[in-house]
Order: structure tokens, then sequence, then C-alpha cells
């Protein structure tokens, strides 16, 4: 089931709303018409399988965990295990808010979450930091960045500050590396130790907290990009845009 208003350009971002409630649905597709962005809508778990391989791909799944069929996790982890669609940004959206609820979404795959009930305000920042992070998921683009007063090359692995040079081990680039794949989002400190460890059984979480002191440190003045969110995570987040360099 699609719905793309023709008013909006067809360059524009393709976004796929899953969720089985059209009363959810349709407020959703029309802010989002009007803010200039293309939309899909699937209505069951198979709908989204479907709608996510349909070219054109979307560019942005919202994906509801309450599903008739499937549940939204299962789906989130299916779409991020095809080749042809793992490199799409999901935002879960979910009427659950326990902490669990929200860790199970990032630990699946998710980019991000919203709870029910939410302001679309809220949903489009959300969405627009989410398309903007696809930025540093394509590998075969520029591969250098500039926050503001932080640069790095991800090839060569140079990371500089305020034109200094600061040097990171293989750990602390990798950390690095991964707040800025998913900027914007909270990561735990689970996920952090299965992205950047491998969950390796003798690594604890504390040694995240550790690293990021050191991290922090090591960045001086950009260290504040890195923000602590009591009780879940942390967060990369620069207020500045991003440029590619190279």
């Amino acid at each position: 089931m699609e719905s793309v208003d023709k008013t909006v350009s067809d360059d524009a971002p393709l976004i796929l709303i899953v969720d089985d409630e059209q009363d959810a649905v349709t407020p959703m597709e029309i802010k989002l018409s009007l803010e200039g962005y293309q939309t899909r809508i699937a209505l069951t778990g198979k709908e989204a399988l479907q709608g996510a391989c349909q070219e054109p791909i979307p560019d942005l799944i919202l994906l509801d965990i309450m599903l008739p069929d499937i549940s939204g996790l299962d789906v989130c982890m299916r779409i991020l295990e095809s080749p042809q669609t793992r490199h799409i940004p999901i935002i879960m959206l979910t009427a659950k808010g326990e902490e669990i609820d929200r860790v199970v979404g990032l630990e699946v795959g998710a980019d991000d979450y919203l709870v029910k009930p939410f302001s679309i305000r809220e949903l489009i920042l959300r969405i627009k930091v989410a398309l903007k992070r696809t930025l540093f998921r394509n590998v075969s683009a520029q591969r250098i960045l500039k926050f503001d007063r932080l640069y790095i090359n991800f090839d060569t692995h140079h990371v500089f500050v305020e034109e200094e040079e600061i040097l990171l081990t293989a750990t602390e680039f990798k950390l690095l590396s991964t707040f800025i794949e998913r900027e914007g989002s909270v990561l735990t400190r689970d996920v952090l130790l299965d992205v950047v460890w491998g969950i390796q059984s003798y690594v604890k979480t504390r040694t995240v907290d550790s690293h990021i002191k050191q991290l922090r440190k090591k960045m001086g003045s950009a260290g504040d990009y890195i923000e602590t969110v009591r009780g879940v995570g942390y967060l990369f987040h620069c207020r500045h845009n991003v440029n590619s360099v190279a």
C-alpha cells in the first residue's frame, strides 16, 4: 500500500511508515508530505518486508513494534539482515516506555525509537537526524568528515581537533566511529560492548565508561560532543553542520 503526494519532488526522501493503526498512520503521512517527504504505507509486518524491498528502496523506515502478524523487532532484524535493505535507517515506534523495550530495539539494530504518544514535530526532527546519519554509512562516498572542531579521516584514521592531531588507539577510534555513525541516538553500554568489543567475556561495562572518559580527554574541546544520558548510556551530538571534506 503506497501513498505519495504528487506535489512532492520525485527525488525527495521516501519514508516507509509501518503501523497497523490507520488513525496513527494518516497524520504522519500528511505531515511528512507537507514537510517534503514521499511516503509508503504498510499495515502489517509482511507488507513492511515487501515495502522495504520495493523499488525505489525507502530512505528511512518508521516501524511500529506491535504488528498483527510479525513483531516489529523481527521485521527490523530481517530488514537489516538483507544486503538490499541493511543500510536503511529504522526508527522504532512503540507504546511501551520501559527501558528494556528501548534497549532491545536498539540492540536489534534500530537507529532510534519514539515512545507513543509523540509529537509530529519530534518525529520530523528524529527523521532528519537519522537521514543525516546515512552520510556516514556510505563507504563508497566521502570518507573525510568535519564536525565543527572535529576532523576525522576514516581511511587513514587521522583525527584532528581544532587543527591539532590527536592520537587514538584502535579501540578509541572504533568507539568514536561508532558514535559518529549513530549520531543523535542513545547507545547503551551493552550496545557499545557488542559493536566495539564484540561482547568479549572479559570486558565489563565499566570498561566502556573508562574508554569514553579517556576519549573525551583526548578530544579536548570536542569532548563535549559525547554526552552522557543518565541511566541509559551515551550519545554523540554536534550542534553544528557536518561537512564532507574530500
